[in-house]
């Protein structure tokens, strides 16, 4: 009964949590999940017309549809939180979602319908949080490599864009002050103070133009044309540093295959199974030696850039990089076969009697990677490679 639970309750993750391409389930709950949140946005941009006010009951009722959608879906996500943080318990993962980013704006979203049930009155500023369910948006796909190129992106060039900012930041103020000093006297009413100036430095810098505040003295309107040349320049900056982010990011994966520094590379492919130790984990979970990386994870015949935020489900194939390896502590692999005569055959691991200096180390069986554990049966047509240290002479069953 527990099992049947458990393999429920992973079905349930796997269908909110992991879309594929190929489960029918999970992308139809992608797609309710996008036309819910497109829908609930369009009802709150028409409750906003006085032409809609006839319609009101009825777009109450979708809306209340939705909400207890998005509540369901909510009460599911921290049912499951322990696949998302499969490293934490089922109370420690569901407050880790309830905390997370993905799980602020799920309760948000649905606060401002919950709210008023319990507390009546005063509670209207919560309706604003209704806004916060487009964010919801950035959740689908975030698998894919168009949506994490974006993101690698602006994550790599935070700095630069960070410094940017402060830049335009200290020449709006340096503006104001200035502007302030030639205006006040001939325009008392419109630059007051020394921050009155700052609408009138963002418009200008931000080549916005809004026209409502402007110089009229001579010195005024000639350092409005410096300052307004200098906001061109500066609001450029952030443009080329994204932009040269992309270059970069794009010729980055365009040359992978050049990443190891012309070393000869050795690759070999596993496909996870369901009590794989990495089904459910995302890759900066994983402990990886030295000198070995995932160079790609194949996913229902599209191919992901193996980025940290990416998680493993169960028939991925993952694609493992090595450098070339160099016998200097005196290792031999032997790979064989088991045939029907093999003393091997049909026997579980745990079973099999070894010199303490050889140990398997993986078993391809239909071209599938099984990962050598002690309840492992080995059957007819198996490739098992063993890994055998020197000391004094080769130990090869």
């Amino acid at each position: 009964m527990t099992d049947n639970i458990s393999t429920k309750k992973r079905r349930v993750f796997d269908i909110i949590s992991l879309g594929t391409k190929y489960d029918i389930p999970s992308r139809l709950f992608d797609y309710v999940l996008v036309s819910a949140i497109i829908i609930n946005l369009l009802i709150l941009i028409i409750e906003t017309f006085d032409a809609a006010a006839p319609y009101t009951p009825f777009l109450k009722d979708i809306e209340r549809i939705i909400v207890l959608f998005f509540i369901v879906e909510y009460i599911l996500r921290v049912w499951t939180a322990e696949y998302l943080y499969p490293g934490c318990g089922k109370v420690k993962a569901g407050f880790k979602f309830i905390f997370s980013f993905n799980g602020i704006i799920d309760l948000f979203t649905i606060l401002p319908y919950v709210i008023p049930v319990f507390l009546p009155a005063g509670f209207v500023a919560f309706r604003t949080f209704r806004v916060f369910r487009v964010f919801r948006l950035f959740r689908i796909n975030t698998q894919y490599d168009a949506f994490n190129v974006v993101v690698d992106v602006l994550r790599s060039r935070s700095r630069q864009l960070f410094s940017s900012i402060c830049m335009i930041l200290i020449m709006m103020t340096a503006s104001s002050i200035c502007m302030y000093s030639l205006e006040h006297e001939a325009q008392p009413e419109v630059f007051r103070n020394a921050f009155s100036g700052i609408w009138w430095s963002v418009s200008a810098l931000l080549t916005v133009g809004y026209g409502d505040i402007y110089p009229i003295t001579t010195m005024g309107q000639i350092m409005a044309i410096i300052i307004s040349f200098l906001g061109v320049g500066l609001v450029a900056i952030p443009t080329g540093i994204i932009s040269a982010g992309f270059v970069e990011q794009f010729t980055n994966m365009r040359n992978f295959s050049q990443m190891s520094g012309g070393s000869d590379m050795t690759f070999v492919m596993l496909t996870l199974e369901d009590d794989h130790p990495w089904s459910g984990k995302s890759i900066r979970d994983i402990s990886l030696p030295p000198e070995l990386i995932i160079s790609a994870v194949i996913r229902e015949n599209e191919v992901i850039i193996p980025n940290g935020r990416v998680r493993f489900m169960v028939n991925d194939k993952v694609v493992l990089g090595a450098l070339e390896f160099k016998d200097d502590i005196g290792l031999e692999f032997r790979e064989f076969a088991i045939t029907s005569n093999h003393p091997w055959k049909d026997r579980f691991l745990s079973e099999i009697k070894m010199e303490k200096d050889s140990i398997i180390v993986s078993i391809l069986r239909h071209e599938r990677v099984i990962i050598p554990r002690g309840n492992r049966q080995l059957h007819l047509g198996d490739l098992v490679t063993v890994c055998t240290r020197h000391q004094g002479g080769t130990i090869i069953p």
